[in-house]
């Protein structure tokens, strides 16, 4: 995978969770980088959080690294705020940079309390065993109850030369950001000044993490982060804005992707298109219901060309729209038209439904303009069995 410039990487095992896998990492750019975050808007929120937010906003939005733990999530603690202090003073010293330009970000269970000693005792070595070509091992030392690391890069090729974008993410469960346990970390050597950074991650971040979910929980401490250090030399003109940020969206649109088809239990990648709506937020709306619905989630599961779900979960989006103007389709059949059963070989639909990529296309007939692309999966027994017994 080709990274972008001027980044190292390094992961390390500081017995946060049980089991010897690494949880702790360091991402650290080797000169000052625009930074910009969106993060969980759950009303419970990690101490890592907020400590990142406060320092985005007092560097003006410029960081040299990202510090991350998995296996306690630092929320909902006596110490919290405390331990995330301590972890960033830390890498703050060992790496000279001043201490707001460390970015803290936790996953893990909420409500256990955190030894910050496991963390500053183990980043003297996780700051010796930085490299440019630890990319992979960081992507793993994040993950949770994740079956896999989720990674994706991307070139652009810009008036003044090449830019290169890599991100990393991690999610199974918990997952409907709103900005779950879910963390993103996307890198790029672009020279992007902070402001603009922080309207391309929004934007981006609207038609990717917002469009994904797995089981309808917002996390307490959702953080994706983005930083451009500018190591390739190239800056991007107007024109090549717009090339970057739909390459930025399409990289991101491809990690959401990937949390949803790695879905606690799941066994499909399910996306939903919703069309004709009045607006744009009214197809979101009606996605996400139909995505979060647990009626429709083990229809899928099943193979079950339930139909009549669909239609009751679009109809609890609290969106207007008349069901007589509705058609629905399943893996490109179409089974319900204007509100009522179509015709359809069940036997034959079944079987595609059986596929590990399901489609559901909600259409709205009468000229609405707002449509919206969402992704999300099925619900098995398993996402029961692996959610009963987290903690212990």
């Amino acid at each position: 995978m080709i990274l972008p410039l001027g980044f190292r990487y390094a992961s390390t095992y500081a017995g946060i969770r049980k089991g010897g896998q690494d949880d702790l990492a360091l991402i650290v750019s080797d000169a000052p980088a625009s930074a910009a975050g969106v993060f969980t808007q759950n009303r419970v929120q990690a101490a890592p959080v907020k400590l990142c937010k406060a320092h985005l906003k007092l560097s003006r939005g410029v960081a040299r690294a990202i510090l991350v733990n998995a296996g306690n999530a630092n929320c909902a603690t006596r110490t919290g705020d405390r331990v995330a202090r301590a972890a960033c003073r830390a890498a703050a010293r060992l790496c000279k940079i001043p201490m707001t330009q460390v970015l803290p970000a936790s996953t893990g269970v909420i409500g256990v309390e955190l030894d910050a000693a496991l963390i500053t005792e183990a980043l003297p070595r996780l700051v010796t065993a930085l490299s440019a070509g630890e990319f992979d091992a960081v992507s793993r030392a994040i993950l949770t109850t994740d079956t896999r690391p989720k990674m994706a890069a991307a070139e652009v090729a810009i008036g003044k030369g090449v830019v290169r974008i890599a991100g990393m993410t991690k999610g199974a469960g918990m997952i409907q950001p709103l900005m779950a346990t879910t963390l993103g970390f996307v890198l790029t050597d672009a020279a992007i000044a902070p402001a603009p950074l922080r309207g391309m991650l929004r934007e981006a971040a609207e038609h990717s993490y917002h469009r994904m979910s797995v089981d309808g929980d917002t996390s307490t401490n959702d953080t994706v982060l983005l930083l451009a250090n500018g190591a390739s030399g190239a800056r991007l003109s107007a024109k090549d804005r717009d090339l970057f940020l739909d390459a930025l969206a399409h990289l991101m649109q491809d990690l959401a992707r990937q949390i949803a088809r790695d879905g606690e239990g799941a066994g499909k990648l399910v996306t939903i298109q919703v069309e004709g709506a009045r607006t744009r937020e009214d197809a979101v709306r009606i996605a996400r219901a139909i995505a979060n619905s647990p009626l429709v989630k083990t229809a899928i599961a099943g193979a079950d060309p339930n139909w009549g779900r669909v239609m009751m979960a679009a109809g609890n989006a609290g969106v207007a729209f008349d069901p007589r103007r509705v058609d629905v389709h399943l893996q490109g059949t179409r089974v319900c038209r204007a509100g009522l059963a179509a015709p359809f070989d069940e036997d034959r639909l079944k079987a595609k439904l059986d596929e590990k990529d399901v489609t559901i296309r909600f259409l709205i007939r009468g000229g609405g303009q707002g449509q919206a692309r969402f992704w999300t999966c099925d619900l098995t027994e398993e996402y029961i069995r692996i959610n009963a017994s987290y903690r212990t």
